[in-house]
């Protein structure tokens, strides 16, 4: 079965990444609220500090969804640019607010386990969206150039259906899913699962993600799940 590379990309853009992306805005406005409303510390930052991924985030809804504004930067040839660098905005945000995080629970500012808790696992689920996102937009060229005939023959990734192509599903081709699905496995075992790196950016990239998810897991959380006993 052959598949079109410019409508899959489409699809996986508007009904799998702009979700995983309105999914993140939610996390952090519902954390936000909540924050507002029980005055919960952030180091010397506001409760608004939590928004401000949300700022990019909602623009990288524009060039994922909305077909007008995918179209304008596809013919200028800027959309993946805008999206990778809209991507890193938000991976910058939120590593900023694990600092503060962290610089918070270091002076004893986070005293309730719900409240360590649910910071936590908003900081570890945009880390995770943003790293799958990345893979997926970077994995040799992209969910669109990987799908031409002309591929680049080299892997980023070895994923188990490419080793045993007898196993795989009919039509079978990678999508955001499975990047996310990457993404989340480095997160919780620090470390590749059943898909490896081939490539150093790949790699870099991998280790990047399983630091911060140490810190966020191992730090925060263990300090919340200790605070809740």
């Amino acid at each position: 079965m052959t598949v079109d590379p410019s409508l899959e990309e489409a699809f996986e853009s508007r009904w799998e990444a702009a979700p995983a992306v309105a999914l993140m805005i939610a996390l952090q406005v519902a954390l936000a609220s909540v924050s507002h409303v029980r005055g919960w510390p952030l180091s010397d930052l506001p409760w608004w500090a939590w928004l401000t991924p949300v700022i990019p985030e909602v623009a990288l809804l524009g060039p994922l969804a909305l077909s007008a504004r995918r179209h304008r930067l596809e013919q200028t040839g800027h959309r993946r640019a805008a999206v990778l660098g809209l991507l890193g905005l938000v991976g910058l945000a939120n590593g900023m607010l694990l600092v503060a995080l962290l610089i918070s629970l270091i002076r004893g500012g986070e005293t309730t386990g719900a409240e360590l808790l649910f910071k936590a696992i908003t900081v570890w689920a945009t880390n995770v969206t943003v790293f799958g996102l990345a893979y997926w937009l970077f994995d040799r060229g992209g969910p669109v150039r990987r799908l031409q005939s002309d591929a680049p023959a080299s892997l980023d990734f070895q994923f188990p259906q490419m080793e045993n192509p007898q196993l795989a599903e009919p039509g079978w081709h990678l999508r955001l899913v499975d990047y996310l699905s990457l993404s989340f496995t480095n997160s919780i075992a620090f470390s590749p699962t059943d898909a490896m790196p081939l490539t150093r950016r790949m790699k870099m990239l991998m280790l990047v993600e399983s630091g911060i998810s140490a810190l966020t897991v191992l730090l925060v959380m263990a300090r919340a799940i200790n605070v809740l006993q």
